[in-house]
Order: C-alpha cells, then sequence, then structure tokens
C-alpha cells in the first residue's frame, strides 16, 4: 500500500470511528517527507501539462486529508483529556504523544480547580504559587532534623545553605538558627 492510499485509509477510519485510530509511531514523520517529495516534483515539472496537473491536485488533496486527520485527531485527543479519560498511548504517534505529556498537567490543574469549585473551596493562586521549601542559610549548629515531608535534614553547621520544607524553616529562622536566603 502506497503512502497515499494509508492516508486515505487512516482518515478514513478516523472519522468514522469516536475512538483513536492506531497509528504508527512514525506515521506523521513520513507524510512529511512525502509532502516535501510532492513539492519537490511539482517544482520541477510545468504546471501545464497533464502530468503537471495531476501531481499538483495529489498535493491538494494530501494537504486537505493530513490537516483533517490531524485536526479530527487533535479534537479527540484533547477531549479525552479534558474528560480526565486515559488516552490509548499505543494509539498515539511521536508527536501526539508528545502533545499528550505536555497538555496533560495543564488539564490536571484545571480539573483540580473545577473541583475545587465545585466542592466550594477555592485555593488561591497565591497560596498554590508559593514554593513548598525555604532556602536558608544556617547560623548555628542543628543536629539533623525529620522535616513535614518526613525526610531527614541536617546535621547542619554554621553557613550551610539548605533548601528545607517551608514550616521546618520557619522555626528555624523563628529559634534565630537560621535566616531565609532571597531567591528571585
Amino acid at each position: 500500500m502506497n503512502l497515499y492510499d494509508e492516508l486515505l485509509d487512516a482518515w478514513r477510519k478516523e472519522k468514522e470511528s469516536e475512538e483513536i485510530q492506531p497509528l504508527a509511531k512514525d506515521f506523521y514523520a513520513r507524510l512529511a517527507e512525502y509532502m516535501m517529495k510532492l513539492r519537490e516534483e511539482s517544482r520541477m515539472l510545468d504546471e501545464k501539462t497533464l502530468r503537471g496537473r495531476l501531481l499538483q491536485s495529489e498535493r491538494e488533496n494530501v494537504k486537505r486529508l493530513i490537516e483533517e486527520l490531524i485536526r479530527t485527531r487533535y479534537d479527540k485527543i484533547m477531549r479525552r483529556i479534558s474528560l480526565g479519560e486515559i488516552l490509548p498511548t499505543a494509539s498515539l504517534t511521536e508527536d501526539e504523544t508528545v502533545l499528550h505529556e505536555k497538555v496533560t498537567p495543564s488539564t490536571e490543574s484545571h480539573l483540580s480547580l473545577l473541583k475545587n469549585i465545585l466542592q466550594g473551596q477555592l485555593v488561591k493562586a497565591e497560596e498554590k504559587a508559593k514554593p513548598k521549601v525555604m532556602l536558608v542559610r544556617i547560623l548555628q549548629e542543628i543536629p539533623a532534623i525529620i522535616g513535614g515531608d518526613m525526610k531527614t535534614y541536617g546535621p547542619f553547621r554554621p553557613e550551610d545553605v539548605a533548601a528545607l520544607p517551608r514550616e521546618n524553616a520557619r522555626i528555624l529562622i523563628k529559634q534565630g538558627a537560621a535566616e531565609e536566603i532571597e531567591v528571585e
């Protein structure tokens, strides 16, 4: 099966199904090479000849099929992600897998916001944006401590710099054993 037939078959299956249809991992890379080949061939041919017109027609059809295929798949992927559904990653191309990995964290944040609002809770953006650790300069000897995250920190000597859980850092600062290092 040549690539044009493979593209047409993929387009047809995608349009007929609600599910994301499996594509080879390198499918888009092969389509890009195919489009480049068509573009180069059409530059060498006179568009007034039969061969030139046929090649131009093929290029336009391939372009339309690629646009519709990618748009349809993108819509299906985004709809599944926005509903919090698990995507069948075996059906995705390499490029779609990268898209999925980039979009999922922001979508999860959006879904979390929605869930919090529906439960009558809203965490203010400033509160969420605060880092969970604080950078401090140690001013005196401190034995090892168990942080709020249940990890062991230290022991510390004067002039050590440490990234500690915010609540532990605040306690050490209040006791005069450390001072906050402002990071911009």
